[in-house]
């Protein structure tokens, strides 16, 4: 991880950049690579571009309204010009009106070009507290456990 050193300090100031709800400062200390994908822990379809819009950053002001976060390195690996970080992001804060934590899964991947590491892939969950089969069973279909819609569907 030593040779990583400077790139795993740099997802640590970015992921307390985030949760302050500096979308800006995020992009700068990780800039993405023209096909990033983005796999967030809202699920649904992935998200491709590294345009980081006026109104994508206000927003991300607006759900992130400050916190603390301590980053947990599971793993980094690299092996030329490609780079993986496992990580755990412990946070808590004022996020989307609400005093939470707000702790995530997170794998990055980043491709080194000219001598610098670029933000290829981001896939965050938040299942940082082990679920149940029954539980996953109903997110896997769509559904809120417990809600009562979280029944076999019979067709």
């Amino acid at each position: 991880m030593t040779d990583l050193a400077p790139l795993l300090d740099r997802v640590s100031a970015a992921a307390r950049c985030l949760i302050q709800g500096d979308a800006r400062g995020y992009a700068d200390l990780l800039p993405h690579a023209g096909d990033y994908t983005l796999m967030s822990p809202y699920g649904g379809a992935v998200d491709h571009g590294a345009t980081l819009t006026d109104e994508a950053a206000a927003g991300i002001a607006e759900w992130f309204q400050g916190g603390e976060v301590e980053t947990e390195i599971v793993a980094a690996h690299h092996s030329g010009d490609l780079a993986v970080v496992v990580l755990i992001e412990h946070q808590h804060g004022r996020i989307g009106g609400l005093n939470q934590d707000w702790s995530l899964r997170v794998t990055l991947a980043f491709r080194r070009v000219e001598g610098r590491w670029l933000l290829l892939h981001r896939h965050a969950d938040a299942l940082t507290h082990r679920i149940d089969h029954a539980t996953l069973a109903a997110l896997a279909r769509g559904v809120t456990p417990g809600s009562g819609s979280d029944t076999e569907d019979p067709a």
